[in-house]
């Protein structure tokens, strides 16, 4: 078995632990914000500093790659990896900056992430730019309906992330620093629409390229986020009491869980 396969077999068995896990263990920060997890930093420079090195480590991996030429055989390529580029960027130097007030990250999460991103960034650009057998991807995978379908998955769930976390900074006005029950979109149907438009993105992004890794990522996606939609559920529950839980929303998947 190659280095590559003993990684993407190690990812799957530990996202099956930290899914189990993350039920024990509550995130510490955002609404769930603790002060068991050590030092902590402003929020904008944890979020640049978590999600720009999965951007960074992919840009090079692919720039690297005889792939990227701009020949036509490799405009698939440019196609591919489109969404993964779209989504780190947005969340590397986008999102970090509307954040709205004076949030602060434990470092030893933004370490974690760091980790796993480009652990991530490796499986992904290591299948898509190298490994990937010539001729698996051609451009007549732009009309695939594997591709189509993916590509609407992913843009479905962008647009979700995108539109819950502009409710979720606007719940508050200037000065204020009460808490309030997210509302609108699919907020709707789940406690985690964010989440839920996440998990949607790397859904559709493992159908475009109908690869393991990308696969992989997705179940990756759940285990991370389901417990924490979980926990934020819990949290709701605890504050807004009935006010909430007459609202009957699942955690993180629509009129499923």
């Amino acid at each position: 078995m190659t280095t590559y396969n003993i990684i993407l077999v190690s990812m799957i068995a530990l996202a099956i632990v930290v899914f189990i896990a993350l039920f024990h263990v509550k995130a510490g920060y955002g609404y769930l914000a603790n002060g068991k997890w050590g030092p902590k930093i402003n929020n904008k420079l944890g979020w640049v500093l978590m999600e720009s090195p999965v951007f960074l480590l992919m840009l090079y991996m692919f720039l690297d790659s005889p792939r990227s030429t701009f020949e036509k055989e490799n405009i698939i390529y440019f196609a591919l990896s489109a969404p993964f580029f779209i989504h780190y960027f947005q969340r590397s130097f986008i999102f970090p900056f509307l954040i709205k007030g004076n949030g602060r990250m434990p470092v030893a999460i933004i370490l974690m992430g760091v980790v796993f991103n480009c652990i991530n960034a490796y499986l992904q650009g290591e299948w898509l730019y190298y490994l990937s057998p010539s001729g698996y991807y051609t451009n007549e995978w732009l009309t695939d309906p594997r591709f189509i379908i993916g590509a609407l998955t992913f843009i479905a769930g962008f647009y979700i992330n995108l539109q819950s976390d502009y409710i979720i900074r606007h719940l508050r006005k200037p000065g204020d620093t009460k808490h309030y029950i997210p509302k609108g979109g699919m907020f709707k149907y789940v406690c985690s629409a964010n989440y839920f438009g996440e998990l949607t993105e790397w859904i559709g992004f493992a159908i475009l390229t109908w690869s393991v890794p990308g696969a992989v990522f997705a179940l990756w996606t759940f285990a991370n986020l389901g417990p924490r939609a979980k926990s934020l559920d819990e949290r709701y529950a605890q504050e807004f009491g009935s006010e909430y839980t007459e609202l009957k929303r699942k955690y993180i998947l629509p009129n499923i869980w």
